[in-house]
């Protein structure tokens, strides 16, 4: 087990000796206020879940702050340190300790509880509530720390800045080649695009099985030869090329979309009215 590992493993345990002492301490007290057992365990089992859930972020917090190493050694010299940390988490341990050494004399066993308990959750209340974050707030205040920090803060800002740049660098650089590659294709499929323009009159008008096949076939060549060429995009600036120009030469926006239908299949292209 590892050191990290180690220290999750105490303070969860500290924290459910924590738990038990204030539950102790609780069911002490109602006892003495006269209530019944059945009463008792009736407003522990309403509030079980709800301390339930409390722990549970608490301890998911502690984990997560020690997962991510937030305690950096030059910014908190006390509270970074492995010994500290031990300390910390321990701390239920050693208010139980002190109350029990301050309990010696005691008889009954009641009371030697109720002291141990008592102790638990005063030093825990102290090393975790009160001096914990005092120590934290001084330890920033202190110059190196803040130097540091910010140094540290700026590096962060300088790389998220980097990184940004970095992703538009590459955004630019890929709507450049694509710009590059629709000029490319202009010129190259260009008497493509005016043969397909050609064939879908053809579709539309001609009433013969034979003359559709046959304009179906040269469709699907030219498409082939365009995802060959530079995939579906190719295909897609193609579509458009024949689009206008049919919208030219006949001044009409509505026109018939028989090459989605010629090329469904060819490559990665699926004709959307079959999708």
């Amino acid at each position: 087990m590892s050191r990290r590992d180690t220290l999750k493993l105490v303070h969860f345990v500290s924290t459910g000796w924590f738990v038990l002492c204030f539950g102790y301490i609780l069911i002490a007290a109602l006892r003495e206020a006269g209530f019944k057992w059945w009463v008792i365990f009736s407003l522990s089992g309403h509030s079980a879940l709800l301390v339930f859930l409390l722990i549970s972020l608490y301890l998911f917090a502690i984990f997560r702050g020690i997962d991510r190493s937030q305690k950096i050694e030059i910014e908190h010299p006390l509270t970074g340190t492995g010994y500290y940390v031990v300390f910390y988490d321990v701390s239920p341990f050693l208010g139980g300790l002190a109350g029990c050494l301050g309990m010696i004399g005691v008889s009954r066993v009641s009371e030697l509880l109720s002291g141990i308990a008592l102790g638990t959750l005063a030093t825990t209340f102290l090393v975790w509530i009160v001096v914990d974050p005092a120590i934290g707030v001084i330890e920033r205040l202190l110059p190196a720390s803040r130097r540091h920090r910010l140094e540290r803060l700026a590096q962060a800002r300088a790389l998220r800045q980097k990184r940004q740049e970095q992703r538009k660098r590459l955004l630019d650089e890929i709507l450049s080649q694509e710009e590059r590659n629709r000029r490319r294709w202009q010129q190259v499929l260009q008497p493509y695009a005016e043969k397909l323009a050609g064939l879908l009159p053809v579709a539309e008008l001609s009433s013969h099985r034979t003359d559709n096949k046959r304009a179906e076939n040269e469709a699907v060549n030219i498409g082939t030869r365009a995802w060959q060429m530079g995939g579906l995009n190719c295909m897609r600036e193609l579509r458009s090329m024949t689009t206008e120009l049919c919208r030219e030469k006949r001044r009409d926006s509505m026109v018939a979309d028989y090459i989605s239908v010629w090329w469904d299949g060819i490559g990665s292209w699926r004709n959307p009215s079959l999708g």
